[in-house]
């Protein structure tokens, strides 16, 4: 029994090593789907705003202020940035890709490891176009 225990708490702390400190490949991740409309997805969300002058600048403040989250690759400059941000407890990387082009903003928020994230992607990302909103006076 106690092999067992030992097994399987070994099998659950290497999992949750790899989930924290599994590599993020900008390749595969910083990438904008081709077909793009407003809509929840089981791991994620998708959302097409109109934006004015400074909105991607304003949008990319946001989302570093947002915990544990940081750029894997882009920048404002080039107009499309892509953030890792990852869950308290175990670390689990969630990739959401900003992209201005011309006078619409898009963004997909997606998760890396499971099917679903109980809402948490969408919730995020709307909470961060609330505060772009606010931040623009509309």
């Amino acid at each position: 029994m106690r092999i067992i225990l030992i097994v399987l708490l070994t099998g659950f702390i290497g999992l949750g090593l790899y989930v924290r400190f599994a590599p993020s490949d900008p390749a595969r991740w910083h990438a904008m789907p081709r077909e793009m409309e407003d809509r929840d997805l089981e791991g994620g969300a998708k959302r097409v705003i109109e934006a004015a002058e400074g909105d991607l600048a304003r949008l990319h403040s946001i989302a570093l202020a947002t915990p544990r989250t940081r750029v894997l690759a882009g920048s404002v400059e080039e107009g499309m940035i892509t953030y890792v941000t990852r869950s308290r407890v175990f670390g689990f990387p969630d990739y959401t890709t900003v992209e201005q082009e011309a006078d619409l903003i898009k963004i997909h928020a997606r998760l890396r490891f499971g099917k679903l994230d109980m809402g948490v992607n969408a919730a995020r990302v709307d909470a961060w176009l609330a505060a772009l909103r606010s931040s623009s006076g509309g």
